[in-house]
């Protein structure tokens, strides 16, 4: 835990998991020295589309099912912000889905377009001022740390048919982790105060997926003499009794890191292998990732998964 009050970004690819491959080496590296783990997900209902599901799986990782379950309602329905809920925390989303503006709107965020950051669209050589306007948002400019911030929080929320200028999803993702990572690096004064989140969700499952990317059977795999008393896994419980809604397959993928603050594990590469055979935060359901955001910032007092 740091000294002072962490700032929060949250790199979010919405279904960009399966779109991870050995090219995308800045993310690699970010994994490498993050600490890295699974945000469990509940079945989605019958008949479920992409846009249904684009929002549903947001409204997981704020804790706001509530919000999504009267999404739509023609009833006026009163429900917490974010700041209202995390000890007055600020909060930003920046995306271009016309949906999650809306719900993260209701939700008290401030949403922001990706013109806002800086004057120019983006190429590749204009990435640096990309990243520079997201942590200029969080008080963090030119190396150093300003007494206030727009936000405590901002999350960007980056789609797999996204496409900023040639930019795609990916390379988009793998290109500002790589600036934010030269930003911040241990030798400037953010370093120890900038806690980055990177998010990958697999989007829409199949069939073969429940073999290839299931997390059931996560056990020590070096000392089978451990294995029966490898204790159940607590994303599978809340409030004492199981959850009964938890897909065992295509989690979410978190890799977190701040300077001096997160441990680092054995991880080499942003897959799900390697996650599930190296990662030291195993498995925690995706509604507590907020809470646990949060607590980096001294908005909550306790989390627990």
């Amino acid at each position: 835990m740091a000294d002072k009050p962490s700032r929060a970004l949250v790199l979010y690819g919405d279904g960009l998991a399966r779109f991870v491959d050995p090219t995308h080496t800045h993310l690699h590296s970010f994994a490498s020295r993050a600490s890295c783990g699974f945000l469990a997900l509940p079945h989605p209902p019958p008949a479920e589309n992409e846009e249904t599901r684009v929002l549903r799986e947001f409204a997981e990782l704020l804790d706001s099912n509530e919000a999504y379950g009267n999404w739509g309602a023609k009833e006026k329905c009163t429900l917490p912000t974010i700041a209202e809920r995390f000890m007055g925390m600020k909060a930003a989303i920046i995306t271009d889905d016309l949906n999650l503006k809306s719900f993260g709107g209701k939700l008290g965020l401030n949403v922001l377009q990706w013109d806002e950051l800086c004057e120019n669209r983006y190429s590749l050589d204009e990435m640096p001022s990309l990243a520079s306007g997201l942590l200029k948002l969080l008080g963090f400019q030119e190396g150093k740390i300003l007494d206030t911030s727009d936000f405590d929080l901002v999350f960007v929320h980056v789609g797999a048919s996204e496409k900023i200028n040639d930019l795609g999803g990916m390379e988009l993702v793998n290109h500002l982790v790589s600036n934010l990572l030269r930003m911040a690096q241990s030798e400037t004064d953010i370093s120890s105060r900038l806690h980055i989140s990177v998010v990958m969700s697999y989007g829409a499952t199949i069939y073969s997926d429940h073999i290839e990317f299931s997390i059931s059977d996560i056990k020590p795999r070096n000392n089978s003499e451990l294995s029966p008393i490898f204790p159940r896994q607590s994303y599978m419980v809340k409030g004492g009794k199981p959850r009964e809604n938890i897909r065992q397959h295509c989690p979410m993928l978190l890799a977190q890191y701040q300077n001096a603050v997160t441990r680092k594990d054995m991880v080499e590469s942003f897959s799900f292998r390697d996650f599930i055979e190296n990662g030291g935060n195993l498995v925690i359901p995706a509604d507590r990732f907020l809470h646990e955001v949060a607590f980096k910032l001294w908005k909550t007092p306790k989390y627990g998964a």
